[in-house]
């Protein structure tokens, strides 16, 4: 065979230029609502096409503009820039908002996952309503994590990355910290999770409501 001759295969398969694999992950990326990963790019781009380098060159074309590329968790997704997020207000209506228990619940689980139930309880120090948990699973912002390896296997809670685009955090460990919480008005200026020994009568009576159906997950 001739050394001179092309590779057959080779020409076949090859990549489209960088700039091109650009426009079409940039593409797929507003097209798609939720985080995609570079594995499920590259099945969607063409043959010998590089995803990661393709996300890489347009973080930093997207860099100080309306929107950017985000990683949350194990994907990528077009966002608005922080700090344009007040102009979309007018878009976003809230209609309800998360009760105590259930935003107490969901902090504990973000800042000490994976959890068990027994041991949100022993952290807020009160019984953790089932219909609480239910509902942070049916919103998609906790999932179940491995069964621990004692005895009677509990099941564990963690994040989800439906969270954590929520708040548009890369991953738990871009949570902010207790002080800052509270200096956004996020969380009141009470004892820190496992140094509270009970709660008032009013959180244990939001509770038992909690429990008996006449208080769900949600207040207003």
């Amino acid at each position: 065979m001739d050394d001179t001759s092309p590779d057959i295969n080779e020409s076949l398969f090859e990549a489209p230029p960088m700039a091109e694999q650009e426009r079409m992950a940039e593409a797929i990326l507003f097209a798609t609502a939720e985080p995609i990963s570079i594995k499920e790019l590259n099945t969607r781009l063409p043959h010998g096409c590089d995803a990661a380098q393709a996300l890489i060159s347009l973080e930093k074309r997207y860099e100080g503009r309306g929107v950017k590329l985000s990683k949350v968790g194990d994907g990528w997704a077009m966002r608005t820039a922080a700090d344009l997020g007040f102009l979309m207000q007018a878009e976003s209506v809230e209609t309800r908002k998360l009760s105590r228990a259930a935003t107490e619940t969901l902090a504990i689980i973000a800042y000490h996952q994976p959890v068990t139930r027994a041991e949100i309880e022993e952290i807020r120090g009160v019984s953790v309503s089932r219909g609480t948990l239910d509902q942070l699973l049916e919103l998609e912002w906790i999932r179940f994590g491995r069964r621990r390896m004692t005895p009677g296997r509990p099941v564990t809670f963690v994040v989800t990355q439906v969270f954590l685009d929520h708040f548009g955090l890369e991953s738990a460990r871009d949570l902010p910290g207790l002080k800052d919480l509270r200096a956004a008005g996020l969380l009141e200026s009470r004892p820190q999770p496992g140094m509270m020994p009970g709660i008032t009568d009013e959180e244990d009576n939001d509770d038992n409501r909690e429990e008996h159906g006449q208080d769900d997950m949600f207040e207003g």
